[in-house]
């Protein structure tokens, strides 16, 4: 059935300006990622080449990058994660360590979190806003959960949102289509890697993508 509330979204496309933008990469720490995990998402490799290519991109324009950092301290009586999921993430242990994969650097910022947005109570909005930073760029893990609740509290904020849709990986793929639909419709921008580290070097357009049939069984596919 065709959805005729979202279908009065405004159409339209985005420019990155990369004096105005930043990279936030959500929760691609060892926890999530790799093997001996708690709650590893399998096929975390397969975002590698997009995130990297990202990355890459933001440092060639002088993007700033962020490293979202899912962590919890150890003795808290209700840790609000905890009652959902499983006990993750403990501070300051192995598995709060981004992956090496993605070469964190001395000069990049890393933000440490402690629910699912990486706004939530911590200081990102205020670094933002220290940087003159209005646009975004949001990829990582997982889709549905912490990218999701990163790109509302963004928007809710005034941020321009960029989601590339081929460096995010969700807990099903039903799940990874349903939210970045919601998102296209009604947050921000979705697209894929390639256009967005363009965009950033170029200033091209980015469009959204429209959620057609066949489009959704594309993106489920990634």
């Amino acid at each position: 059935m065709k959805d005729v509330f979202s279908a009065h979204r405004h159409e339209g496309s985005t420019v990155l300006d990369a004096s105005r933008t930043a990279v936030v990469v959500v929760d691609m720490i060892n926890e999530f990622c790799k093997p001996g995990g708690k709650m590893v998402l399998p096929g975390y490799e397969t975002l590698m080449p997009q995130q990297k290519e990202l990355i890459a991109a933001a440092r060639k324009n002088d993007v700033p990058v962020i490293f979202v950092v899912d962590s919890h301290r150890r003795d808290m009586r209700r840790d609000r994660e905890w009652l959902k999921r499983t006990p993750h993430c403990v501070e300051n242990t192995w598995a709060t360590e981004i992956i090496d994969d993605l070469e964190p650097q001395d000069g990049d910022i890393r933000v440490i979190k402690h629910r699912y947005s990486a706004f939530f109570q911590t200081d990102l909005d205020l670094v933002l806003k220290d940087m003159m930073i209005s646009q975004l760029v949001v990829f990582g893990v997982v889709t549905n959960i912490c990218v999701r609740s990163t790109v509302h509290d963004a928007f809710f904020q005034g941020y321009d949102v960029v989601v590339p849709h081929d460096a995010c990986a969700a807990t099903g793929p039903r799940e990874h289509v349903s939210t970045l639909y919601d998102i296209a419709t009604h947050f921000g921008t979705v697209s894929d890697s390639g256009s967005v580290a363009r965009a950033l070097s170029t200033g091209d357009a980015i469009q959204n993508l429209v959620f057609e049939d066949d489009m959704a069984s594309g993106v489920a596919a990634q």
